[in-house]
């Protein structure tokens, strides 16, 4: 059954995530909207993936409250997750089944009809000549790819991908990278958590930097990239 919610936006509103006595996140605020590509930046421990996670609801915030267009994550329900598309370290993909078999599955648990959308999946991820090869013997970079493939079958409104560029082939990255600003532009909120400041600049329209569980900048993405980091990393 499909999910009856919809949003154009994601506020997060002085949210902090305790593990114990460490604070993966502190405090932050920010608001994602429609059509954003979000670059998540910012140095190992920096909270990019506990950040991930509370978006995804697979967290909750220890103090703070997200909502999704205006309401609360606890108001909306199992629903919310239908809207949600998420591509982590795991890529939860079955390595003895063949990709089709693979989206097929994906696209059953959420009760659509997988003829058409596996097909454009498939299509989408340069992957229709392999669609019934197992992914056991996929290259890094094809699994990746399926994998983004299988995170976006049900058509999220909010798409996460937590460093989506990792062993990847500059065939793979082009492919990855103009996905993500088709998404952007029918209006999907797209976040990219990633360390690759060159991959970064030019596909993200917007930056938000953080650093020992604090938001240090949330800014529209400009030229020299590499060199706002270092100034904001450095006199953080």
């Amino acid at each position: 059954m499909r999910a009856t919610v919809d949003f154009d936006s994601v506020q997060l509103t002085d949210v902090s995530r305790h593990f114990g006595r460490r604070r993966a996140l502190s405090h932050v605020s920010i608001t994602l909207a429609a059509g954003d590509i979000v670059g998540l930046l910012g140095p190992n421990g920096a909270g990019k993936s506990t950040l991930i996670g509370v978006l995804s609801t697979l967290a909750s915030p220890t103090q703070g409250e997200v909502s999704y267009g205006g309401r609360p994550a606890r108001a909306l329900g199992a629903a919310l997750r239908q809207r949600i598309g998420l591509l982590a370290h795991e890529l939860h993909l079955y390595p003895e089944l063949s990709a089709r078999q693979n989206l097929t599955f994906f696209a059953e648990l959420y009760g659509l009809d997988p003829r058409r959308r596996v097909d454009e999946a498939l299509e989408a991820a340069g992957l229709a000549d392999r669609a019934d090869d197992p992914v056991q013997g996929f290259s890094r970079g094809m699994r990746q790819r399926l994998a983004l493939e299988r995170a976006l079958i049900h058509e999220p409104r909010l798409v996460l991908m937590d460093e989506p560029f990792t062993g990847l082939d500059d065939r793979s990255v082009a492919l990855v990278s103009d996905r993500l600003k088709r998404l952007a532009a029918a209006g999907a909120i797209v976040v990219v958590a990633t360390h690759d400041l060159d991959l970064a600049d030019g596909l993200v329209t917007r930056v938000a930097l953080v650093r020992g569980g604090r938001l240090l900048s949330d800014e529209p993405a400009a030229s020299g990239l590499r060199a706002r980091y270092r100034a904001l990393i450095g006199a953080a």
